[in-house]
């Protein structure tokens, strides 16, 4: 009862004019008793010197009198067999919450603790070509086989592709829905809802129940698709479309925005294509090239069982089983301990970086070392 109560004010506050999800924040963090219905017992002088929360903004809160909606979205709710999640809740997904604009209550079917796990997007057009289908389908198998969660917003084309090949793989997924939790769309994707939440993936709304696909719910659901995942992996994608404003959703989150290369003339990869060449993501080739760009800690131990990765004791010994030339040789050498910048490597080496370079691309072509961010480079 006590959590009905509360999900009560919180989807009260959601119905106020003129609040927006932004001042909901400020309200939840300025109200010391934790309980957001205090916020409804608030004297309007009171309301008013909470930062943002003007005079009519107050009045707005003070009035609030349509208590029977509420309730009967909570029924609704409930007769549905759906639940409820606050930004509140431990089963609420951590990323989602550091966002600028954290949706306040999230309706669930399936199972709750997949919102806890670390996840990927995969995202894309609504009709791919063969090129797109198989990428998406290879690369949602792969995040799927690492114990990484599948992450997407159940539209055609690319979305589809990647929530059944999670489920294929006996993987999880979590479909994102831009209506209500009780409205499908696209309707053809009801046996795909029905999938997942059987095999106890996860199906979220920001919306209430009975709200309908309206174009103007989808951008708001894409920021959600994109902020809950570590990162976004875009497979393919005109200039203009979805894919392409979920991508500045994830740069704007400071989430990492992954690509997939598509050739030349192939008007339906511009898209990635532009992203890789403006340099707003990477290029992948492999799942490793996901996994380096994810901080540290924020996988869980279960990828290197998944992945039959190398112990951490046999990383950076590849290079010894290479025929390399004496002057590769030593640069492995000087970086069995850490990884290391070419200046660095340039001082110790006693050489020009100019005449590294070469050396350091001929070690990264025979897989022996792996270039990062900032010129950084280190042994695989």
């Amino acid at each position: 009862m006590k959590k009905r109560n509360q999900y009560r004010a919180l989807l009260a506050l959601q119905r106020v004019p003129e609040i927006g999800v932004r001042r909901i924040q400020i309200l939840l963090k300025s109200n010391k008793s934790e309980d957001a219905n205090d916020i409804f017992r608030m004297s309007i002088p009171d309301l008013m010197r909470i930062e943002s929360i003007g005079e009519g903004v107050a009045k707005n809160i003070v009035q609030f009198s349509d208590w029977d909606a509420v309730d009967r979205i909570l029924d609704q709710t409930h007769k549905l067999g759906a639940n409820l999640i606050s930004i509140e809740d431990e089963n609420y997904p951590p990323l989602l919450r550091h966002i600028y604009d954290p949706p306040i209550l999230l309706w669930l079917k399936g199972n709750p603790e997949n919102l806890r796990t670390d996840g990927i997007a995969v995202i894309g057009t609504r009709r791919p070509g063969k090129y797109g289908s198989d990428q998406a389908a290879s690369w949602s198998h792969r995040i799927a086989e690492t114990g990484l969660t599948v992450n997407s917003g159940l539209a055609y084309g690319i979305d589809t592709i990647a929530h059944r090949t999670a489920l294929a793989s006996g993987g999880r997924t979590i479909a994102v829905l831009g209506s209500g939790i009780d409205v499908i769309y696209p309707v053809k994707n009801k046996p795909i809802v029905a999938e997942i939440i059987e095999k106890e993936s996860t199906v979220i709304s920001e919306y209430p129940p009975g709200t309908a696909p309206d174009a103007i719910n989808f951008p708001s659901r894409n920021r959600i698709v994109s902020g809950m995942s570590h990162g976004v992996l875009v497979i393919e994608s005109g200039i203009k479309g979805g894919s392409m404003i979920t991508a500045r959703s994830a740069l704007d989150q400071n989430r990492e925005v992954f690509v997939v290369p598509h050739p030349l003339g192939n008007r339906f990869g511009e898209g990635c294509n532009y992203l890789i060449r403006t340099g707003q993501g990477k290029l992948i080739q492999s799942m490793q090239d996901i996994l380096d760009e994810i901080s540290p800690g924020a996988i869980s131990g279960i990828l290197n069982a998944k992945l039959k990765v190398a112990k951490p004791e046999m990383k950076g010994i590849k290079w010894k089983s290479l025929e390399l030339s004496d002057a590769e040789s030593e640069i492995c050498k000087m970086m069995s301990e850490k990884e290391m910048h070419i200046d660095q490597i340039s001082k110790m080496i006693g050489r020009p970086v100019f005449t590294l370079h070469l050396d350091l691309l001929s070690l990264e072509l025979q897989g022996a070392v792996r270039q990062k961010a900032g010129k950084y480079f280190e042994l695989c």
